[in-house]
């Protein structure tokens, strides 16, 4: 098994980007962030405090992320009412890997 950070960051994100458990893991997290029982335990005088931080940073980015994202397809969505009698047409591109 190939275990990278990168690695962990993206299946993070992607149960964050996930709609069905995006609440559980951000409980989750914010669980880990107070509980006792961490990967480096609290007790120990900086890195007990690494470790939380850096979950907590990216619980933030990819939260604020997400808002950011709603906010921009709702201020989208209103756009588009307004534009509704535009003629642009969709155009549909299957697009084929070349090697």
């Amino acid at each position: 098994m190939n275990f990278s950070i990168q690695g962990l960051y993206n299946w993070y994100r992607g149960l964050l980007r996930n709609p069905k458990y995006r609440w559980w893991v951000i409980l989750g997290t914010i669980v880990y962030i107070v509980s006792p029982i961490d990967i480096a335990p609290d007790f120990i005088p900086v890195v007990g405090q690494i470790d939380d931080f850096l979950v907590l940073s990216i619980l933030v980015t990819e939260v604020s992320g997400l808002v950011l994202d709603g906010w921009k397809a709702r201020k989208g969505e209103s756009n588009t009412v307004a534009n509704s009698t535009s003629t642009e047409a969709t155009v549909d591109v299957n697009a084929v890997p070349v090697k």
